[in-house]
């Protein structure tokens, strides 16, 4: 019975999906600790954004999903999901939501004063963002600067310090983030419309939002660029930096205002390997030149 209902909240959240924020997490805290100090974060450093990771975002996917339920009950695409469908009650997410902060707090009192004092604010934004889509279409990037806390909290944990890099990996992974959930929204659009809720499809209309999204990750290939040259990275950064430009292109060629049947590659399978890339790329570049 537990271990079913473990699976059960591992699909709600879906779990899986943490590859899409973890591995800028680790690029954070691996670019981080180079830029600052030179060197390679300790294991113990690691754990801890792992566990920090993991627990936040279990933590807001499954404050989005009870914050939402009543909403997800009414969209035949969601209704399926595991509270409207009663194979979870509200107590057991509840739980499970304060399991997952503990995991955030314990991890961030295990690295520094500054992940400590910033906690408030992760936690606010974590929170803030399920409520957004009831009064701003402005919420995909209040996601994003969800997201964006990932490699933030990353540099964070192994340096202590926030500086003008850190801030421009944040502001490209907000961006990232944005444009793919515009991308993701525009399924629901018809629904966002008869139900009030808003988004960048609802409001603008599918073609605009794919424009914007499109905007967003030309502004995203821009931000890595600059990483590379504010970062004093090498060319292998600058590879993975093409290969991520690629990965967009295909990307936004798979979706079109007429044609969402490919969205599910768009956003999950491309995103995925995106940030696996780019944070591979930036590992072996980081390797060949502390060698």
């Amino acid at each position: 019975m537990v271990f079913r209902k473990v699976n059960i909240i591992l699909e709600m959240i879906k779990f899986e999906h943490t590859i899409f924020a973890l591995p800028f997490a680790f690029m954070g805290a691996v670019l981080g600790n180079f830029v600052v100090e030179g060197d390679w974060p300790t294991w113990s450093e690691i754990f801890w954004v792992t566990v920090a990771m993991v627990g936040a975002r279990s933590a807001a996917m499954s404050l989005n999903r009870l914050i939402d339920r009543y909403i997800d009950a009414k969209n035949p695409r969601t209704a399926n999901r595991a509270i409207p469908a009663g194979l979870l009650s509200v107590g057991e997410v509840i739980l499970f939501i304060i399991v997952s902060f503990a995991m955030l707090f314990i991890a961030a009192y295990q690295l520094n004063d500054l992940a400590v004092k910033l906690l408030p604010l992760a936690v606010l934004v974590l929170i803030l963002y399920s409520y957004t889509k009831r009064f701003t279409w402005a919420c995909h990037f209040v996601l994003g600067v969800a997201i964006g806390f990932g490699p933030l909290g990353g540099w964070i944990a192994t340096t202590g310090i926030v500086d003008s890099t850190a801030l421009l990996l944040f502001v490209t992974v907000m961006l990232w983030t944005a444009g793919f959930d515009i991308i993701y929204a525009c399924q629901d659009t018809e629904f966002d419309q008869r139900e009030g809720l808003y988004s960048i499809p609802s409001r603008f209309g599918i073609p605009k939002a794919l424009l914007i999204a499109r905007s967003c990750h030309l502004l995203t290939v821009i931000g890595l660029f600059a990483l590379y040259q504010l970062a004093s990275l090498s060319v292998w950064f600058l590879l993975g930096v093409i290969l991520a430009s690629l990965i967009l292109l295909y990307e936004h060629s798979l979706v079109k205002p007429t044609d969402l049947s490919k969205l599910d590659v768009a956003f999950f399978t491309m995103n995925g390997i995106l940030s696996v890339v780019v944070f591979t790329f930036t590992l072996i570049d980081l390797v060949i030149t502390w060698v």
